[in-house]
């Protein structure tokens, strides 16, 4: 397994930080932003439609956001403890690079909830 690499390239659309996969980093997984195997993704759809890297490029608010809080993202949330509208929060404060910093220094996808 490698080690975790600052990269905002491996910044998912939905504020996961797929630089911190295990998948990702074992080879096994391209992350979200450049495998075809996400192409269901209706949160990748839309922030490539709209010509953004991540949620955080758009004006909504992501709590307001039909596609972003959808019933499979609640789910993910619940099963790995998870708190993606966090991230996106943090990247449109502090920018990607300081997330993926963050991520990568804590070796963590996401963020957790509180």
């Amino acid at each position: 397994m490698n080690g975790i690499e600052v990269n905002t390239r491996n910044i998912a659309a939905c504020g996961l930080y797929c630089g911190a996969c295990r998948k990702f980093l074992s080879g096994r997984c391209s992350g979200c932003s450049f495998s075809d195997k996400v192409s269901w993704c209706k949160i990748r759809k839309c922030v490539i439609n709209n010509g953004y890297h991540t949620c955080a490029g758009c004006s909504k608010d992501v709590a307001d956001c039909k596609i972003y809080s959808n019933i499979i993202g609640k789910l993910f949330s619940l099963i790995f403890n998870s708190d993606r509208p966090a991230c996106i929060r943090y990247i449109k404060r502090n920018g990607e690079q300081a997330f993926a910093e963050e991520m990568a220094g804590h070796k963590r996808m996401t963020m957790k909830r509180k």
